[in-house]
């Protein structure tokens, strides 16, 4: 019997059953429509975990960002060479980014539930039950207009007034 014992393992070893939860994370977050094609299980892993890093992500500060990195982010680096033009350029598996611009400013008053598991049916290989891991849908978010900001007059600081 599993009498409190959670999760499920997946016949996989514990740091590739936490590879394997990392990589549908990210998939979910980076993907352009917001879904990803599963099977029940692995979805219903993953949904938890996808809410509660939203729901840090909605914090939008410093630590949040760290501890969403901390999970989402392995040796993923935020930028890289453009292979096209060989500049300094956004790196779009970099999924950090898009989860505190544009997935969690659009449940910002929204407390729960930004998951849902759509059934599709089974799967023709081995009848896996397929579902549909999807992102519901929030409000629309404006991107605000960036101000620039007056010119700055310097400071005098310090005993006798000098620039330090």
């Amino acid at each position: 019997m599993r009498h409190r014992v959670g999760g499920r393992k997946f016949s996989l070893p514990s740091d590739q059953r936490r590879a394997l939860l990392r990589g549908l994370v990210r998939a979910l977050f980076a993907s352009e429509s917001g879904r990803i094609i599963t099977t029940e299980t692995r979805a219903k892993e993953v949904k938890p975990i996808a809410e509660k890093l939203i729901t840090i992500a909605k914090r939008n500060d410093i630590q949040a960002r760290r501890r969403v990195r901390e999970y989402v982010d392995s040796n993923v680096s935020a930028f890289g060479i453009n292979a096209e033009n060989g500049k300094l350029a956004r790196n779009p598996d970099y999924v950090v980014h898009d989860l505190f611009e544009k997935i969690a400013p659009r449940y910002r008053n929204r407390s729960g539930g930004y998951l849902r598991i759509v059934r599709i049916g089974t799967r023709r290989g081995d009848g896996a039950p397929m579902v549909v891991l999807q992102l519901v849908e929030g409000e629309e978010v404006e991107t605000p207009q960036v101000e620039t900001p007056a010119e700055v007059t310097p400071k005098r600081r310090g005993l006798f007034g000098r620039r330090k």
